[in-house]
């Protein structure tokens, strides 16, 4: 069985990577084709988990927008694809890469099992591209590796049949356990590094579309707010390479000196300054599956989120964008909620969503 693991981004490759391991374990020819929809921060985790990928189409120009690079993968997977005749096609979550991906083995009529499937904030828009392409991604899949029983439920009421539908846990945390276990030391040299391993601080990453300019601005004039009444209180903030951010970064916190603002980071570096963080404040939705397995509480500067079982399970607080809810919740952490956030269950798996994707792949190819 030739099975194709097509992806693009970081938080792609850190899904994949256990998945790519787990399919070589058990026999499965496993091809990686990845579309370099991010650069560097890609071929970090590549790196850092020794994945060497069989096909990498550099997909990415200046300028680009998203109609541009949608024709261009296609054409491009759709290439290696008919030239490698897979047996079946795998994609992670919500990329434009995913999207091309399943799309393409579609076209191709090759079977597709759309791992992190199932997550839905009921708006197209919101956050955009991403829950657009997760749906069209469910539309085509062969088999639906869901993370979560709200997943699961998300897929069986827009009418998907139960039969395809695996309720796995989430592959993130695979990964994360797999760092924890074999980069301890690296971790806390990393913390020494950035100068971080004595100081109390919030980690704090906003990057998505719908918050660039006006809504990261209102975060953070929140945030510095409240640190400015709390003189114990670092801020650290990788900052996305996207100008934007950036100018809104340096236009609210000029001045204000107990800031330590860094490039964008590799895997394991950001896994260590979570570590190390009193609590997190984040748009992303890798970081909310992390955080709870390091106990980290976490504030989701969204107005949706396709991964409320971090809500329900008490790990984090949806909160917006709006510069006095910011600075309320902040304010919240201080009491009781901090410890309720920090002892709560992660509910997006226990480390063997890797072996349950292997399984089912396995018994197929039987």
């Amino acid at each position: 069985m030739k099975v194709a693991l097509i992806f693009g981004t970081r938080p792609e490759a850190i899904k994949m990577a256990p998945v790519f391991y787990q399919l070589k374990n058990i026999g499965i020819d496993a091809k990686v084709l990845v579309t370099g929809q991010h650069k560097e921060m890609l071929y970090q985790v590549l790196d850092l988990f020794e994945v060497k990928p069989d096909y990498d189409l550099e997909i990415m120009k200046q300028g680009q927008d998203l109609s541009e690079l949608t024709s261009r993968l296609i054409q491009k997977v759709d290439k290696v694809v008919k030239d490698e005749k897979f047996d079946y096609i795998l994609v992670q979550g919500d990329t434009t890469s995913a999207f091309v991906g399943a799309l393409v083995g579609y076209y191709n009529q090759i079977p597709v099992g759309h791992i992190e499937a199932g997550l839905r904030t009921g708006d197209i828009f919101s956050p955009f591209p991403e829950e657009a392409n997760r749906k069209l991604i469910g539309n085509i899949a062969d088999i639906h590796f869901a993370p979560t029983v709200v997943n699961s439920k998300n897929l069986l009421q827009e009418g998907y049949c139960s039969s395809k539908i695996i309720e796995t846990g989430n592959t993130v945390i695979d990964a994360l356990y797999w760092v924890k276990q074999n980069k301890s030391s690296d971790l806390e040299k990393i913390k020494e590094k950035y100068n971080i391993h004595n100081k109390k601080y919030i980690l704090m990453t906003m990057h998505r579309r719908e918050n660039w300019g006006k809504p990261m601005e209102n975060v953070l004039q929140g945030v510095r707010k409240y640190l400015e009444e709390n003189k114990d209180l670092y801020l650290v903030f990788p900052m996305h390479l996207n100008p934007l951010v950036r100018e809104s970064v340096n236009k609210v916190l000029e001045g204000f000196e107990r800031k330590i603002l860094i490039d964008p980071l590799e895997y394991l570096e950001f896994i260590a300054i979570m570590d190390g963080a009193h609590y997190i404040m984040t748009d992303s939705g890798g970081v909310q599956e992390e955080a709870p397995s390091l106990g980290k509480p976490t504030l989701v500067l969204r107005d949706t989120t396709e991964r409320p079982e971090a809500i329900e399970a008490g790990t984090a607080k949806l909160i917006g964008t709006s510069a006095g809810n910011v600075y309320n919740y902040m304010k919240l952490l201080e009491g009781n909620l901090y410890q309720e956030m920090s002892k709560a269950n992660n509910p997006y798996g226990d480390g063997k969503t890797s072996e349950r994707i292997g399984n089912y792949l396995k018994n197929r190819r039987k």
